[in-house]
């Protein structure tokens, strides 16, 4: 069996050689480890990947390292078997350059999840979701339904024992009574002209400025709006030479790459959030 284990606890001497020697006491036997220390804050973050001889009673080695590592070091712990295929749901609204990707990715085994089902606010998609033969829940949001909307939302979740969300463009506010329930586990994609070119066309006011660098940004969903913690960025160049058009065509290559490299690094268990930041391992 391999574990991936993802420690952050108040710094403090002996915390590696405690966590190693327990697992060694397991038979297992660490493959991989990265660890940080933010020195301001005085916590320490560490991500550990180990492998077991013997078959590994999961629930035993939580209850064994939750009494002798994580009271005594006052940790915020767990640990994932990598066996275990995250469930991961996606919303998506009208625009499909980020669904293409990521489905693509999954189709051909580069993400390692499992997809219940494609949910948006619009049927514009739906033939998407039959290409790849994925179940598609169209439940329409407006002003008035958007509190029932989300209460159906929420039991497709439950009912799916859905892990984490991608907002593969959902142009929807998520409400605090969906992040509540998905805390850090919501990951959102948008341009990263923010907060300078807000609004329904940020790349025609962007060219109008005459910007020379566009880039994109994925985050964890939080209730203050596109301001949650950053997993992953990119930017690319632009000139005078390039039209509106090419601005837009620029971005959406760039949100596809930097929402699948985030995807990618949650499904890792690579990140880690502390203080609306993270800490991205390698």
């Amino acid at each position: 069996m391999k574990l991936t284990v993802l420690i952050h606890c108040p710094d403090q001497s002996g915390i590696i050689r405690s966590v190693t020697t327990y697992i060694h006491q397991q038979t297992g036997n660490v493959v991989y480890l990265d660890q940080h220390v933010d020195k301001q804050a005085g916590v320490f973050f560490m991500r550990l990947k180990c492998e077991f001889e013997q078959e590994l009673d999961l629930v035993d080695f939580k209850k064994g390292f939750a009494t002798e590592l994580a009271e005594p070091f006052d940790m915020e712990w767990d640990a994932y078997t990598d066996e275990y295929q995250p469930k991961m749901a996606i919303f998506v609204s009208k625009y499909n350059h980020c669904l293409y990707d990521l489905l693509s990715r999954y189709n051909s085994g580069e993400l390692s999840v499992e997809i219940p089902f494609i949910l948006s606010n619009h049927k514009d998609l739906e033939y998407v979701a039959e290409q790849f033969n994925i179940p598609f829940f169209h439940i329409p949001v407006t002003k008035e339904t958007k509190a029932e909307a989300e209460d159906q939302q929420l039991e497709l979740l439950k009912k799916y024992k859905v892990d984490f969300i991608v907002l593969a463009r959902y142009m929807q506010i998520v409400s605090p009574k969906v992040i509540d329930q998905f805390p850090q586990r919501i990951i959102n994609i948008h341009h990263s002209f923010l907060p300078a070119f807000a609004g329904a066309k940020p790349y025609h006011a962007a060219f109008e400025r005459g910007v020379k660098i566009i880039g994109a940004t994925s985050h964890y969903v939080t209730e203050d709006l596109d301001a949650g913690p950053i997993i992953e960025q990119d930017v690319t160049t632009v000139s005078h030479t390039h039209s509106v058009k090419d601005f837009i065509a620029k971005g959406r290559d760039l949100e596809r790459i930097v929402l699948s490299r985030a995807v990618q690094l949650h499904v890792a268990r690579k990140t880690m959030v502390y203080n609306n930041k993270t800490v991205i391992f390698s």
